[in-house]
């Protein structure tokens, strides 16, 4: 990105209205130092954990007793770890599966106990015994001041090394089961993000705005300070400076096809009671060691209810969405000679997909547009994942969440990341409030994918009705 310093965003405020929550949990934090420093001179003192490697603090930790001492040795493990190079962290991390998982003695004597009397006490036993002591030591670790946040990048340090190292995904069931608790909807605050917000807020939506790039200070202020756009986020009471998922919003009067006009500098701005359509056209999940801890429902709904309240005149809530995965499945369906979605005339019209410059041929778009469209369509109600779900990770997340598959936009982002991940489609997803429960319903439990008519009318109907396509 470039040209990202400040000119003098009212970013600098520090007491911002709906920020001044934070000012219980500094206190709280502050609090938690405390401790932890009363609880560090114990430590150098010697009369804890002196000497011993993280792992024996990691022992010490689970064994501790004493405020201070659990949450002073809490932060020493963390800080030596965060000192560790990339080797000593993995290593750090497959000891805890080796050294901290149940107690293999102990679980025997609860099953022998549960199978020779079946009842809720002897099931609770069986069910402490079976918890992993990584869980109670991970709970332990995030006494430590700011311990969330550094636990949530420990996670991301650990899917660096998954790969090589496959004994760490029951670290990671650790982590997912942890942080799915902690995070849980109930400890979410919404807040809304604009110019007045703190500008190291303001600087975080710049780096994880994974949608459409934030090229610059400017191109922030153009995307929260007019009164047709809006910004919200998630944020954590233990993670008050760092946005767990945010959505970027455009107040328009018409359901748009493409970003172009959206992010234009020269765009006409118009007042909020002009506005009858809502488009999300950016979702940025923030935190990678959240994979999988799932905010993005709870997050649209919420902010669909705020503007309604906010804006009576809107009768529309969109998206403008990316296609991640439509170029790559359309360039195997190309190879595949006994392909389910493309005829060979298809094929034909296709060639030269793949060469830098083929939307400016003005006698070959006809046939390209009809041919992608009805490929679309396909792709979106036909192709299905192994497990006969929609291949498209945005079309999941959207049509999980109760949306309907409203429209296909031919080259409604012709950048050079829309045309490489998806020859420059673009899709609006509906979010009609009557309607979302049903289409939730309906997609959950019968794989059913709701879609407007002008969708299922691009679907060629002289291609096989199979609705299955495994992907592999």
């Amino acid at each position: 990105m470039t040209n990202l310093e400040p000119e003098t965003p009212g970013a600098v405020a520090v007491a911002a209205p709906g920020w001044r929550q934070a000012v219980n949990i500094s206190f709280f934090s502050d609090l938690l130092q405390s401790i932890a420093d009363r609880g560090r001179a114990i430590i150098t003192s010697g009369r804890l954990g002196g000497g011993k490697d993280l792992a024996g603090l990691c022992a010490d930790l689970l064994s501790s007793r004493g405020e201070a001492s659990g949450v002073a040795l809490a932060r020493e493990v963390l800080d030596r770890y965060d000192l560790l190079d990339d080797a000593g962290k993995c290593a750090f991390l497959r000891e805890l599966v080796l050294r901290f998982g149940a107690e293999p003695a102990q679980l025997e004597r609860a099953i022998e106990a549960y199978r020779a009397a079946p009842d809720h006490r002897t099931l609770l036993d069986l069910h402490k015994a079976a918890e992993p002591r990584r869980q109670e030591l991970i709970r332990r670790l995030n006494l430590s001041p700011g311990g969330t946040l550094r636990l949530v990048r420990m996670r991301e340090e650990l899917f660096r090394h998954q790969r090589e190292h496959p004994e760490l995904e029951a670290l990671d069931a650790d982590f997912q089961h942890l942080f799915s608790s902690w995070f849980n909807r109930g400890f979410l605050v919404l807040r809304p993000i604009d110019w007045s917000t703190p500008a190291n807020i303001l600087e975080k939506i710049i780096r994880y705005e994974a949608v459409h790039a934030i090229e610059s200070w400017d191109d922030l202020r153009r995307r929260l300070q007019p009164a047709d756009r809006r910004c919200f986020a998630f944020f954590h009471p233990q993670v008050v400076d760092e946005p767990l998922i945010f959505v970027e919003v455009a107040l328009t009067s018409e359901i748009p096809g493409g970003i172009a006009g959206l992010l234009a500098e020269d765009r006409a701005v118009i007042e909020p009671r002009q506005a009858n359509t809502a488009v999300f056209y950016s979702i940025s999940n923030c935190q990678e060691g959240l994979r999988g801890i799932s905010f993005g429902n709870f997050l649209i709904k919420q902010v669909v209810e705020e503007l309604a309240r906010q804006v009576p005149t809107l009768k529309a809530f969109v998206t403008l969405s990316p296609v991640p995965g439509f170029a790559s499945w359309l360039a195997r369906e190309r190879r595949n000679e006994a392909s389910q979605a493309l005829t060979r005339e298809d094929k034909a019209v296709l060639e030269g997909l793949d060469q830098e410059g083929w939307a400016q041929d003005p006698a070959r778009l006809p046939a390209l547009r009809r041919t992608l469209t009805e490929a679309a369509a396909y792709y979106f109600l036909r192709a299905k994942t192994a497990g006969g779900r929609p291949v498209d990770p945005v079309a999941r997340f959207h049509l999980g969440n109760g949306a309907r598959l409203e429209r296909i936009n031919w080259l409604g982002d012709s950048s050079r990341k829309g045309m490489a991940q998806a020859h420059g489609l673009m899709v609006n997803y509906l979010y009609d409030l009557d309607d979302i429960e049903r289409n939730h319903e309906a997609f959950v439990n019968k794989g059913r994918v709701a879609a407007a008519s002008s969708v299922r009318g691009a679907l060629r109907s002289d291609l096989p009705s199979r609705d299955v396509v495994p992907l592999q």
